[in-house]
């Protein structure tokens, strides 16, 4: 498997994905015209032809057979263009001594605070190739693109997790709130907003604090959870360094994490080596490895081992970075000490 950015050849793959991918991922919509306009973007973005808060690096993951089975991304900043809503959970304390009276009352507060960072976002892969390093290699070689080109990102990363929805697609959260609003399905909320019709967010959601008291109990649960198929994303992201700071999102309250993109354990811990071909072993750990291009970017996960200052890997991961001994490559250990291989 390798990962590499998308073409305008993969069109009718990434229409396939998008019609399996479910309510809570808005930035993969079933809509050919959009994601038409989507890869021509990142076509541009790569070459290096789009400013920062325009720029949209999506990449696909691609098996041997050249089938392309998921898509990951980084939007180069967030709200730049358009506002960019979440919530923020603070509280609300009442208090009487009169009346022996104390409260602590979360309350989510309509925010535009996370304007401006970098995001991982559209991370997606198909169900019958989540298997082996597959899901580790298709999220976390963006962590690798952005340690080889950290200028073209922002001091801070955000990632936005899918929210807790039942199996039919409908949200605690949106029922309890954003249905009152909206009059419209969670679906069909979801939808717009990945297409890129926002605006309709900042003309009918309340700017008031919101007393999460008034939600239904199902609503408050669910409050900076997320999806129980995106519970690995989540783990995967806080062996990064990943952390919740109370940011969740204003459809379905799924919480946003943060990190420094500077402390980002692939990015920290990344490493500039020399190329070399030979037998790493089968004792040998799991790496990211990068073959440094931009426009020609390729990222694949292999066995690997340093050696005199250079990696050494076989041939088919030489083979899959499309490089030679000798070239340059940035890797990284796929796998946190505390995340298991």
């Amino acid at each position: 498997m390798i990962v590499r950015p998308v073409r305008s050849s993969d069109l009718p793959k990434l229409i396939e994905l998008a019609h399996t991918t479910g309510p809570g991922l808005t930035t993969l919509p079933a809509n050919e015209e959009r994601l038409a306009h989507r890869v021509s973007w990142a076509e541009k973005t790569f070459r290096g032809e789009a400013e920062r808060g325009d720029a949209d690096y999506l990449f696909v993951l691609e098996d041997d057979d050249g089938d392309v089975v998921g898509i990951s991304a980084i939007a180069g900043a967030v709200g730049l263009r358009e506002p960019w809503y979440n919530y923020r959970v603070g509280l609300t304390v009442s208090a009487s001594k009169e009346l022996n009276v104390y409260r602590e009352v979360p309350t989510l507060f309509l925010a535009n605070d996370l304007t401006g960072n970098s995001e991982l976002c559209s991370l997606f892969l198909r169900s019958d190739s989540r298997t082996g390093l597959n899901g580790r290699l298709l999220a976390k070689a963006r962590l690798l693109f952005i340690a080889e080109f950290p200028k073209l990102f922002s001091s801070k990363i955000i990632a936005e997790m899918r929210g807790m929805s039942n199996e039919a697609g409908r949200s605690p959260f949106w029922e309890s709130l954003g249905r009152h609003f909206f009059k419209m399905e969670f679906s069909q909320a979801d939808y717009l907003t990945g297409v890129g019709n926002k605006a309709f967010i900042a003309e009918l959601m309340p700017k008031f604090p919101l007393y999460t008291c008034f939600l239904s109990e199902d609503a408050r649960n669910i409050i900076g959870r997320v999806h129980t198929d995106t519970e690995p994303a989540l783990a995967m992201l806080k062996s990064e360094g990943f952390s919740y700071q109370g940011y969740v999102d204003i459809f379905d309250a799924g919480p946003a994490v943060e990190c420094e993109t500077s402390k980002i354990r692939a990015v920290r811990d990344s490493q500039a080596l020399v190329l070399a071909i030979g037998t790493p072993g089968d004792d040998a750990p799991a790496f990211l490895i990068h073959n440094r291009k931009r426009e020609d970017c390729r990222i694949t996960a292999a066995r690997a081992r340093f050696a005199a200052g250079t990696l050494v890997v076989d041939p088919m991961t030489a083979k899959r970075l499309q490089l030679s001994a000798g070239d340059q490559v940035r890797a990284v250990p796929i796998s946190a000490a505390r995340e298991a291989v």
